[in-house]
């Protein structure tokens, strides 16, 4: 009898599990699917991180959520130059007499190029859809919690906590009320773990893209999800680049700009991000410089000017730590350009709703701006800088 009871409770487990993953899939959803609790990375250091300024790995000083109390940072200026960290970070009592962090992060803080003032005289991308697909979202950060109006996730995301800091970051440098470029846009997001794991099929990717323009038909015209930012890219050969591509085809010919990291192949387009020390004015064209990661490869070859250039480095954006907590990112990488564009182009529809990509494109490196810097003895010229305003402005005319 014994025996049949076990039977008989494996079924009835079995039975209830695949009742969940059932109505999970299948269930309808609300605008706010679920309220994922904040992420917990506390750790302890006993030794500073050391930095080569030679490698080319990002990150070497990670100091995020770690309780650094014990330590002696008098010396360690250097790491701490180039340190990531967030507002978990304990720090300890004898620190270099030059760093404040504290600056550091609000410096961060600022979109930059002249955003704010732009956000200032109304331009915000009030009432522009903006779409991210991205991992899980920390969906009540203050950031972003009043901008977002749908969030939804796949079966098997509700096995995660907010223990990702792309959604939180994303999302912030996106339409952020303070930090981001298009604080007044709508946001709808899409959480999908799989679909960014190491072997990703881009045919989960398509069908979330096809799921967005199904939203988008539900909505009033005046708003409309108008661009999908998505910090992935893909290339022939991969698993699902076909389902991607034509997902891509079928959105930009819903009216709907689809940014990601492979702008060249999806519409010609060439994105890169820029450098920028920690206490330098974000809004200064002159405080930028090629990003650590790709310094090297613009002092050998330059950078066409068919290039626009974004922000990308010494970015504070929302931590997924807590729902007021910030992390301050020391090196970013493409998947901090992509959000920043989305929410550019928010503004430019927010102005002139007929705008297309390749008008925005077009005209964003006809109002860039180019600056000269100083590398080695030798002078080059950097450009083309996004410049909002006088983008804005052009399309006002």
């Amino acid at each position: 009898m014994s025996g049949k009871v076990r039977i008989y409770s494996l079924g009835l487990i079995v039975l209830l599990l695949a009742g969940f993953f059932v109505l999970r899939m299948f269930s309808p959803k609300g605008p706010i699917a679920r309220h994922p609790n904040p992420a917990n990375f506390d750790a302890t250091l006993t030794a500073i991180p050391t930095y080569d300024p030679h490698s080319s790995d990002l990150w070497q000083a990670d100091l995020r959520s770690t309780d650094l109390t014990q330590l002696d940072l008098s010396n360690s200026g250097e790491v701490l130059s180039h340190a990531s960290f967030d507002d978990q970070t304990k720090w300890p009592e004898k620190m270099p007499l030059d760093f404040d962090w504290q600056r550091i992060l609000d410096v961060g803080k600022n979109p930059g190029l002249g955003l704010r003032a732009l956000h200032e005289q109304g331009v915000t991308g009030r009432g522009v859809g903006l779409a991210i697909i991205d991992q899980t979202l920390l969906v009540d950060h203050q950031e972003y919690v009043s901008q977002l109006k749908l969030y939804e996730e796949t079966w098997e995301v509700p096995w995660f906590d907010a223990m990702s800091i792309h959604g939180a970051a994303v999302a912030s440098i996106a339409v952020g009320k303070t930090v981001g470029v298009a604080p007044g846009a709508d946001l709808y997001y899409f959480a999908n773990e799989s679909c960014y794991g190491r072997q990703t099929d881009f045919a989960c990717l398509a069908r979330i893209v096809r799921r967005i323009m199904e939203v988008n038909q539900a909505l009033p015209q005046e708003h409309r999800i108008k661009v999908i930012s998505m910090s992935i890219g893909w290339m022939p050969g991969d698993q699902g680049y076909d389902e991607i591509k034509s997902a891509v085809e079928d959105a930009k010919a819903d009216g709907i700009f689809v940014v990601n990291t492979v702008l060249d192949d999806t519409y010609g387009f060439e994105l890169f991000g820029l450098g920028r020390e920690p206490l330098a004015d974000p809004d200064d064209p002159k405080s930028y410089a090629p990003a650590d990661w790709w310094a090297d490869q613009f002092f050998s070859h330059a950078v066409p000017d068919s290039m626009l250039l974004v922000p990308m480095d010494s970015r504070t954006t929302a931590s997924p730590t807590g729902f007021g907590d910030y992390a301050f990112y020391r090196q970013g990488g493409a998947s901090w350009t992509v959000p920043y564009l989305a929410g550019m182009y928010a503004l430019a529809v927010q102005i002139d709703p007929e705008v297309t990509p390749e008008k925005f494109w077009a005209t964003a490196l006809e109002t860039g701006r180019t600056i000269q810097i100083e590398h080695d003895g030798r002078i080059y010229s950097f450009g083309k800088i996004l410049d909002p305003q006088a983008l804005i402005a052009a399309l006002q005319h």
